[in-house]
């Protein structure tokens, strides 16, 4: 039985990790990814965690046997299963709680599920200290023994953290995941009590098999929201995708759903938000014209909103989209008609695909946003040097920078970077929206060339109002000088802190953007 207690311990390390990156997608799905749930899920589990060493250690003293472990095993393994299952009504109240920002709703669903973990992942824990009871055969061996059982625990744990994330979430989905973990953890246990203690013993844990199963058939294809108007949702190794349609326009939501990465209607090119203010970089310069935007480069690509406007709007662009998503891709192509002839899509992170470009570019477009989070390392001095390296001489940074009504730190914080690399950097906020954009040209410029820009495009008939329309929302609404603060580099950009300052800020006392 040695060499499957050693299996065993394998199996169980593996399914906790599992677990654990699991729980941040079940959750992560409704309340986002932001550093503050991961902190409540991580902190959690390590809780459940140390109460099951602790209850494992002294239940392990008073019955140490196989059978008593293998039947901890087997109820933390079939309790595994059923979690999601349990939690996912809850969830489904509080994505539409979400929504709504019903912040009782909120915080009752969070706490309610996590608190559904502590039973599995407390039986798990006492995996482990009944293992070394039952290996220690001589106590001069006590330290060889634990270390060994810690190792192959960890050795497992290592399996159970990439498993999950890049292979079985994206193909199967959460609950399944869960499931198949479950189900197979069950096995060992049930091999364990089979071979320690006879068939006999074995026989009614088979019950939970079937209990697994039957959720299974009858809850497990359910869908994971069901907010309205809703026409297509998956799960990739980095987000939950939720495409809604509403009065003809597809939207593309991410995660929590608090924000809108893409939208689309066919014929359509004039969304507000965001995407459009992109295309006004270049007009910051002197007598800047339409046809003079050879290339664009667009980090955070999405499903392809603002790669459809600058097409629309440049005659002559060829466009660089950077997207670390690759299902993102697909549901671009297929619902956000992104099958542009001179959209060239790269499926790699941003930072690095802009450092191995060998183009320059009339505009780089950041929008990068993994909610809550700007990406840190494209908010450094670094990142923002090898922007400028990568524009031509009359070439502009653009970035979406997402704020609350009335804290400007992360806004201004980028602006006092950027500046320290760029010549003249300019900030306008977008009316209606918890959004601002950030200007930063290569050479020195002034805010006024924008207005001239305007006043001569809007009497062109080859011109697209899209630009005209732009340029103007751009000066309407510039700021003022953003205030002098931190210069974020590559050894210490404070982004998290900051964001999550924002996003409690935002929950207790903030508003939602809506569909309109």
């Amino acid at each position: 039985m040695r060499r499957y207690l050693y299996f065993t311990v394998f199996a169980s390390g593996m399914t906790t990790l599992a677990a654990e990156l699991s729980a941040s997608r079940l959750l992560g799905n409704v309340f986002g990814t932001s550093n503050l749930v991961w902190a409540a899920i991580i902190g959690l589990i390590l809780i459940y965690l140390t109460l099951g060493y602790t209850l494992g250690g002294r239940w392990a003293d008073k019955s140490p046997t196989y059978k008593t472990m293998y039947s901890i095993l087997a109820w933390g393994a079939f309790t595994i299963g059923v979690v999601p299952y349990i939690a996912s009504p809850v969830l489904r109240a509080a994505a539409n709680a979400f929504d709504g920002l019903q912040i009782g709703v909120l915080a009752g669903a969070f706490a309610g599920v996590l608190v559904l973990f502590s039973v599995p992942v407390t039986l798990l824990g006492m995996i482990s200290p009944f293992a070394i009871r039952l290996s220690l055969q001589d106590t001069n061996k006590a330290g060889n023994v634990s270390g060994n059982i810690y190792a192959i625990s960890t050795l497992g744990s290592f399996v159970g953290t990439y498993l999950p994330v890049l292979v079985l979430i994206p193909t199967i989905g959460t609950s399944k995941t869960f499931l198949v973990f479950s189900m197979f953890l069950l096995f060992v246990a049930l091999c364990g009590l089979g071979l320690s203690n006879g068939l006999r013993t074995m026989a009614p844990y088979l019950l939970m098999v079937f209990a697994l199963v039957l959720l299974a058939v009858f809850v497990g294809n359910s869908n994971i929201k069901n907010t309205a108007g809703q026409v297509f949702e998956t799960e990739s190794a980095y987000n939950y995708i939720q495409v809604l349609e509403k009065n003809g326009y597809k939207y593309l939501r991410l995660n929590e759903g608090q924000g809108i990465h893409s939208v689309y209607k066919s014929g359509v090119v004039d969304f507000g938000g965001p995407w459009q203010q992109f295309l006004a970089g270049p007009f910051f310069y002197k007598g800047s014209q339409p046809e003079d935007i050879k290339r664009m480069a667009i980090i955070g690509l999405a499903a392809g909103t603002t790669a459809r406007q600058a097409a629309a709007v440049f005659p002559n662009v060829v466009i660089d989209g950077y997207e670390l998503d690759p299902e993102i891709i697909k549901i671009g192509e297929k619902y956000f008609g992104m099958n542009l002839p001179n959209l060239n899509i790269h499926i790699e992170d941003g930072r690095w695909g802009l450092t191995k470009s060998k183009d320059l570019y009339e505009i780089i477009a950041v929008d990068a946003y993994r909610p809550p989070y700007i990406p840190w390392h494209m908010t450094t001095m670094e990142f923002f040097q090898v922007a400028f390296d990568h524009l031509n001489e009359k070439g502009t940074l653009v970035i979406n920078v997402g704020r609350a009504p009335n804290d400007r730190r992360l806004i201004d914080g980028l602006a006092t970077t950027i500046s320290a690399v760029f010549p003249s950097v300019y900030v306008m906020d977008i009316p209606d929206t918890f959004n601002s954009m950030i200007y930063a040209t290569r050479e020195p410029t002034r805010a006024e060339n924008l207005n001239e820009n305007m006043i001569k495009l809007s009497v062109r008939q080859d011109v697209n109002p899209l630009l005209t329309t732009t340029l103007y929302k751009t000066w309407l609404n510039l700021q003022p000088n953003p205030e002098k603060t931190i210069v974020f580099t590559d050894d210490l950009a404070p982004i998290e802190w900051i964001t999550n300052n924002m996003v409690l800020n935002y929950v207790l006392f903030g508003d939602v953007e809506n569909i309109q």
